[in-house]
């Protein structure tokens, strides 16, 4: 099962872990309290994945457990100041396969928000990732892509294609 990042988890030093810029996710207060107890009573369940970089490892999933360990000195206690952490794969570790990633997996949890999003979005467009790229990747549909482009209010998202108020009825 080594093709599964899951196959080996690390126990690596909290300060040496590091969140990324571009997570849209975010945690309720009362949500987060619950992620501490919820770690403070099971113990880490899923580890936090992460990507090597030289002197860091970069989170591509699990920012808020990290925070978690940071925040409770329980859970600290208990970890010995470390983090679980599973690898994402070799092949997937460029800047827009990891933002990829991300979204994967918080889409498979729970909400996001919108003007973070765009901005993913946003910045995938502008490093030459298409829309098809996008619907595959991130689990978006070609009328949400359109959507966030449209929020983000800039021209230039709108550049590969020709354009008309037409499109903006259709349906």
């Amino acid at each position: 099962m080594k093709h599964h990042p899951v196959d080996f988890v690390a126990w690596e030093r909290s300060e040496n872990i590091e969140g990324n810029d571009y997570n849209p996710n975010s945690v309720a207060p009362p949500e987060m309290v619950l992620l501490v107890t919820s770690i403070e009573e099971d113990g880490y369940t899923m580890p936090v994945v992460g990507s090597p970089e030289e002197d860091i490892i970069r989170i591509v999933d699990g920012f808020h457990r990290r925070k978690a360990e940071r925040k409770s000195r329980k859970i600290s206690q208990s970890t010995q100041g470390r983090l679980p952490v599973t690898y994402i794969r070799e092949s997937r570790r460029e800047l827009s396969e990891r933002m990829a990633s991300t979204i994967r997996h918080n889409r498979a949890r729970g909400t996001h928000d919108i003007t973070l999003m765009s901005e993913i979005v946003r910045e995938l467009i502008s490093i030459g990732k298409s829309g098809t790229w996008i619907s595959k990747h991130i689990g978006m549909d070609m009328d949400e892509i359109l959507r966030l482009k449209q929020l983000t209010g800039l021209a230039a998202l709108f550049a590969d294609r020709e354009f008309s108020i037409r499109d903006l009825v259709k349906k």
